[in-house]
């Protein structure tokens, strides 16, 4: 017989003549273009990878994989997969009704019948799902800041995989990955989950969990949506191709996995077995702090570092796949190896090097050696290409601060320094040029403030990303827009945040343009820190002080900071 693991699992697609029969019939349905986690989920629901699901998932369905990571017919499922649309969208829909799912570019991908349609209690799925209510926690951001406020849900039928232009030769489905283990003979084989470069330590670790396990070893990537200030996936795959012929061709392979993780820790480490188990492996490596967001806004680790592989050794068996755990891999210098860091016996006697995620980040930020026993060359020349020294990466500088504050007059002033030192181009996106440019069909209310913050950040995340500098100096009064931007930004540079401290009491009295006291009279609504409110930095880089303090000096303070923060040369 053969093992279970080989046979195909059901996909929700539809065969060929019958998509496009449907394909024309889902042009007259309503339609909702779906953002770039939705197509994630859909495209592994559609593929199997998210398979006992047969859609989103209904009410009932939710309300158990929230409280107890359950099915309501008790099939072991931890995180919740919903369609999270506006109130407005969902406002047009009656329960029994079929919408058609299309990508970005309108594309249908799939139909949806509408069997459930409710308003969840996002606190409650925060608290039990990622173990806290915070927002910084990027799930949690997310849940409370981006995601709809109605979920739906109902069965989905696939009419076409979401295309993917980069590396198609890398990406499978679950059946194509068990009809390749099945041709290679391959009958035991250990995942291994990565969202960052391999370096010689995952590689003694993997090798390792493969020996351990006797088993083949596919390295399966996530290349959706990861953890913002991640590496770009396309740096990622080059530098796992780069390191992949330092496995032996015969028993390893790769594959990248199209899922949107949630960070969810040990409840994500669970699913990231289930999956696996979907695309054909008998084994799951499970890292210390697997899947964890960092620090929670009281600077401690949201899980703890087993809290995952306790989790996972609890449902293993349920779940039909065998936990390799990932030991912590240091270099000891003296014998010039790998070692598992709990199996050292002469810790006392011997020199252990190891260097972390951030200090890596460090020394390709300022340009320092990265020592070959930490890394292969390879790894490193990759890194380095897409992540050259700060004083050549492009950077965005955000003042923030009330109207009148001086925002755009020091911007002004730090626009001219930095052209007169050189080097890179310079964008100044004050306020009122973008709203004459850019936003100009906007009105004030706190959606259309949001969306003018958005479309800079947007316009500053280009400059940035294509080595330019951009500053930036709306009002911006509420953090979670702030954060947006942030986290668009530092896909691919320095965000810089600079509040302008000014009291509300100097900016009123100053009041070069009259507002303040159209705000007080009632002719101007929402006018921030009048009638509006102002939530101010609670970790800005830079506060500036701008009462009886001449303009040159405020902007000298945000260049010392730059160059403090080695954007610039000293």
């Amino acid at each position: 017989m053969m093992p279970s693991n080989l046979t195909p699992i059901p996909e929700l697609y539809v065969s060929y003549e019958s998509s496009q029969k449907l394909k024309i019939e889902a042009g007259n349905l309503v339609s909702l273009d779906l953002t770039p986690r939705q197509i994630c989920d859909l495209e592994l629901l559609m593929n199997g990878g998210f398979n006992p699901l047969k859609g989103f998932l209904s009410e009932e369905d939710y309300d158990g994989v929230v409280e107890n990571m359950r099915l309501a017919d008790g099939s072991l499922w931890p995180m919740p997969i919903n369609l999270d649309v506006s109130e407005a969208f969902a406002e047009k829909l009656e329960l029994g009704q079929d919408i058609a799912l299309r990508d970005q570019e309108g594309v249908i991908l799939a139909t949806m019948t509408i069997t459930d349609r409710w308003t969840p209690n996002k606190a409650r799925e925060a608290e039990k799902v990622f173990g806290a209510d915070d927002d910084a926690h990027p799930a949690v951001n997310y849940l409370h800041n981006q995601a709809g406020n109605v979920y739906l849900g109902g069965p989905v039928t696939g009419i076409q995989q979401p295309v993917h232009y980069d590396f198609r030769a890398r990406r499978d489905t679950p059946n194509e990955l068990r009809a390749y283990f099945r041709k290679l003979g391959w009958r035991r084989v250990v995942a291994f989950q990565t969202r960052n470069p391999l370096h010689r330590a995952h590689q003694e670790l993997t090798f390792r969990a493969a020996r351990e396990a006797q088993a083949n070893l596919l390295i399966h990537p996530v290349v959706g949506m990861t953890k913002p200030g991640d590496v770009d996936h396309f740096t990622r795959v080059r530098c796992y191709e780069a390191v992949l012929d330092k496995y032996p061709a015969a028993t390893t392979s790769m594959s990248l996995l199209n899922l949107a993780m949630r960070m969810a820790g040990p409840r994500e480490a669970v699913w990231h077995g289930l999956i696996r188990k979907n695309h054909g492996c008998t084994h799951f490596i499970v890292g210390r702090d697997h899947a964890g967001p960092g620090k929670n806004s009281a600077g401690e680790d949201f899980y703890g570092p087993y809290d995952a592989q306790d989790l996972f050794r609890a449902h293993q068996e349920e779940m039909g796949i065998e936990m390799v755990d990932f030991k912590h891999m240091v270099w000891v210098q003296e014998r010039a190896q790998y070692e598992a860091m709990d199996e050292i016996k002469d810790k006392d006697d011997v020199t252990i090097l190891n260097i972390s995620g951030t200090e890596l980040r460090r020394r390709l930020r300022e340009g320092l050696e990265i020592p070959e026993w930490f890394s292969f060359p390879e790894v490193v020349k990759e890194l380095r290409r897409t992540s050259p020294p700060r004083s050549k990466q492009g950077f965005t500088v955000f003042f923030t601060g009330f109207s009148g504050s001086g925002k755009s007059t020091i911007a002004n002033a730090l626009m001219v320094k930095l052209m007169e030192m050189g080097g890179r181009p310079v964008t100044l996106l004050d306020g009122d040029i973008v709203r004459k440019n850019l936003s100009s069909e906007l009105g004030f209310s706190k959606e259309h403030r949001d969306l003018n913050i958005r479309r800079i950040g947007y316009v500053a995340s280009e400059i940035t990303k294509n080595g330019g500098i951009a500053i930036c100096a709306p009002i911006a009064p509420y953090a979670t827009t702030r954060r947006a931007v942030r986290e668009d930004v530092e896909n691919f540079g320095a965000f810089v945040e600079v509040h302008v401290a000014t009291s509300i009491e100097e900016c009123e009295r100053r009041d070069r343009k009259g507002l303040y006291k159209l705000a007080r009279e009632g002719k101007i609504k929402e006018f921030t820190g009048i009638s509006d409110p102002y939530d101010v930095p609670q970790n800005a880089e830079l506060v500036l002080e701008t009462e009886n303090v001449e303009v040159d000096n405020c902007a000298h303070q945000v260049l010392l900071k730059l160059e403090n923060m080695g954007l610039i040369a000293g």
